[in-house]
Order: structure tokens, then sequence, then C-alpha cells
């Protein structure tokens, strides 16, 4: 990274592969009202889950190179499959700082379990990449068990978060964690807040949620706190903007307001295309 200040007046750079990723922008929000945004959502490419790694680290590129462009402050990889496969790069290819999902819950989680074993349900591309065993390797005293869980992105881009048919799929994910006797449970993906209904319904009141969203916008605060690029009083009314890749940006708004309650305006439409990527 250059000694270059980005402007703190600009805007913070928000990007998940989808809806999921509102959830940090929310908590961003919540905790600097007077910041503005910008939130992308690669619609047309979600889930990054499946995909090849090689696949999620050109599309992350191409849409934080996008964001870059734009002139944002900061990038909030709100993605913990694009996180798992970009962060290195990222911190390398860009100017402004880049805060990812993955080290703020790892930090959170360890201080909460009091039996030391942990529970992580995550995309199948998030735990393929063992990216949260390599951080929990350094508390050698905590046994993580983790699971894959597929389903769950399907089900919140489909606007589908409780019923029969999430709670069968929940407990077909969560019941091997919950016999290995855990008391802390992270939700590696950005989307599976959507579904925390589901997931206390199985787990039980005695396990500890931690999610990425709320770690996140902590971390984003005290990044920018720390490198004095908090928003200048006086800089006018922020402005929240939000940006999709995907044809039906209308389902993008009707799901923002139905599961989070946030009213978005409008919703602009990216092209999306092949980058060249550093060798």
């Amino acid at each position: 990274m250059s000694s270059q200040q980005p402007d703190a007046s600009a805007p913070i750079g928000v990007f998940d592969s989808g809806v999921g990723g509102l959830t940090v922008a929310r908590a961003i929000h919540d905790q600097l009202p007077g910041e503005s945004m910008i939130y992308v959502g690669d619609t047309a490419r979600t889930p990054y889950g499946p995909r090849p790694i090689a696949d999620v680290r050109r599309f992350a590129l191409e849409i934080l190179d996008g964001l870059v462009e734009q002139g944002v402050k900061m990038l909030v990889i709100a993605c913990n499959t694009a996180s798992a496969a970009v962060l290195r790069d990222a911190r390398e290819r860009y100017d402004v700082p880049v805060v990812e999902v993955i080290g703020p819950t790892v930090r959170s989680a360890a201080s909460i379990t009091r039996n030391r074993r942990v529970g992580l349900i995550g995309t199948q591309g998030t735990i393929q990449s063992r990216a949260y065993d390599d951080l929990f390797a350094m508390r050698p005293e905590i046994a993580l068990s983790s699971a894959a869980c597929p389903r769950f992105v399907d089900l919140v881009e489909a606007g589908e978060t409780s019923g029969p048919a999430v709670h069968e799929v929940a407990q077909q994910y969560l019941a091997p964690l919950v016999a290995q006797g855990i008391d802390t449970l992270v939700l590696g993906c950005t989307h599976y807040p959507f579904l925390r209904g589901a997931i206390r319904q199985v787990v039980g009141p005695d396990v500890a949620l931690v999610s990425s969203d709320i770690e996140t916008a902590n971390a984003v605060f005290q990044v920018l706190t720390e490198l004095q690029l908090l928003r200048p009083p006086g800089s006018g009314e922020p402005e929240l903007r939000y940006e999709a890749t995907g044809e039906d940006t209308a389902a993008f708004v009707e799901l923002a307001r139905r599961m989070l309650g946030i009213g978005i305006d409008a919703v602009d439409r990216l092209e999306t295309g092949a980058i060249r990527l550093p060798n």
C-alpha cells in the first residue's frame, strides 16, 4: 500500500456476492451514520461458494477495482468466500485500507467460547479454503468443527428464511456440530444472519452465535479512527448508493426491504466483464 492518504470525505466501498453483505453494510451504517457508502452485490454470479477459487478471485478483483475507480476510501469485503480468496491480493493491489470479515469474527469467537469448542458453518468455498482453520490454529486450545452449508445461501437469495423446509435443512447441517458439544457457532457467511431464527432453534439457547456484521463494523470503525479517515463534520449529507450486477434489481430492493427493513430508492446496474489479473 502506498503512503498516499485517501480522502476522508470519500465513501466506504462494501462488496458481497449478493444481498448477504447488506447485514454488514447496515451494521456499519448503524455505527457510523455520518459515513457515505457504496454497496455492490454481484447478484449476476451469486453464489460464490460452489465456484472455483480462481473464479471467485477474478470476480472479486473486478468488483473491487470498480469500487476503487469510484474513489472509495476503504474496501470492505463483506463476503467470507471472497475474503478467503482475495484478501492478500487486495491488500497488495490497492492504496486504500481493506477490511474483511474473517479475522474480526475469529477474534470474537475465541473470546466468547467457554468450553473451547467452536463450530463453523460456511459455504463450500469458505470451508475448503481453510482460512478460518488457519486463524484458529493460532489458538491451539480451541477445537474447531466445521460444516459446509451450501443450501443456506440459495434459501436466503430466494427470500426463504423460515418454515419447516428451512428448519429441516438447518437440522441436517447443524446437528453434527451440536453433537460435538460446541458452545459457540461462527456464522461464516454474511447471508447466514438472515437464518438466525432457524439456526437458534436447532442449536439451542446455550450456544453463542457469532456473525461477521457487528464484528466487521467494529473493525471498520477502528481502522478509520486509527488512520484519521472518519468523515469530517460539515461534509454534507452522507450518500448511500447500491449497485448490483444482476438484471433483476427489483428483487434486490425487495429482499433488502423485507429482510433488513432497508428502504432503497434505486439500485444501479453494473456490467461485468473479464479483468486482467496480476501475475
